[in-house]
């Protein structure tokens, strides 16, 4: 362990990571937003979307720092239902969190296993892939996750929707993002399956599965990292689009995009607050992840070294 850690510290990699303040200050801020979502349980003040712990007097009260009616209670001020902002942002941070996570490795996966297929087996096979690919590069991700989620919707009830809401979500944006790391993978396995040591693997008399999982996969896996940690900004993005159009998350899940949404009904009234923490939150949240990813993109490619 010690010995990784030495050669860890002395790679080019991390070298690069703490010579780059905007990648430092990036990551600071990415993982501190991540702690603070994930023990939002223990240390959020409220909590904010169980209805026996809410009070309608405590409805509309704006930030302590705009007027004398804020109260330290609820220090950036509370929504039409006496909701604490500073809460539900905590709580609608990890959500949004979970679901951007779980919609990256779904697109890894499904992407990864499809473009492992289609560039080693070739033939038909790769060409069918491909054109699916071609085909769904022609629409934006989000009208896919849209489709996607009004099938379902059309599947089953209102109520059914809600209660699966999250994995439903999860889906539609994972199978939305799938074919970047498909097209990525393909290109790197025409690559690495005519070099030599995949052809001693054959001579030895590996199955295909194992030569791709074990062999040609690991050289893989830079390019698919970077477009992991881009995608993972994108994903939370198209969440809280889907939630702030309605039809993403329900009103009971706190994600940032319901939070907003959920303030923009209001924002004519000037409760400005209850629009603004949210989507400054989001937005800091999404910078700072797309920053490492830029970072990461540079720092893998040996041609910027």
């Amino acid at each position: 362990m010690a010995d990784w850690f030495r050669r860890a510290a002395d790679s080019d990699i991390w070298w690069s990571f703490k010579s780059s303040p905007l990648t430092v200050v990036a990551a600071v801020a990415t993982l501190l937003i991540i702690l603070v979502s994930f023990l939002s349980p223990l240390i959020a003040p409220h909590t904010p979307f169980d209805p026996g712990s809410l009070n309608l007097s405590d409805g509309l009260k704006p930030p302590v720092f705009v007027s004398d009616e804020g109260d330290w209670t609820f220090p950036l001020g509370t929504d039409d239902q006496g909701r604490d902002i500073l809460s539900s942002i905590m709580y609608g941070t990890r959500l949004s969190l979970v679901v951007g996570f779980a919609s990256v490795i779904v697109a890894m996966v499904l992407g990864i296993a499809l473009g492992l297929v289609s560039g080693y087996v070739g033939g038909a096979v790769d060409a069918v892939i491909m054109r699916i690919a071609d085909v769904q590069l022609t629409f934006p991700a989000i009208l896919v996750a849209l489709l996607i989620d009004g099938i379902v919707r059309g599947l089953i009830s209102v109520q059914r929707h809600d209660e699966i809401a999250i994995y439903v979500i999860v889906g539609a944006i994972g199978l939305s993002f799938w074919v970047q790391y498909a097209r990525t993978v393909r290109g790197s396995v025409l690559v690495e399956k005519n070099k030599e040591y995949v052809q001693a693997a054959r001579v030895i008399g590996l199955s295909p599965v194992l030569i791709m999982v074990r062999h040609v996969l690991p050289n893989v896996t830079g390019p698919v990292l970077v477009i992991a940690t881009l995608n993972l900004g994108l994903a939370i993005i198209s969440e809280a689009t889907l939630s702030f159009l309605g039809v993403g998350l329900p009103s009971t899940q706190p994600s940032l995009g319901t939070l907003i949404r959920l303030g923009n009904e209001v924002l004519q009234s000037g409760d400005w607050w209850i629009t603004v923490f949210p989507g400054a939150t989001l937005a800091a949240l999404v910078l700072a992840v797309n920053l490492l990813g830029d970072w990461l993109r540079d720092a893998l490619n040996p041609k910027l070294r």
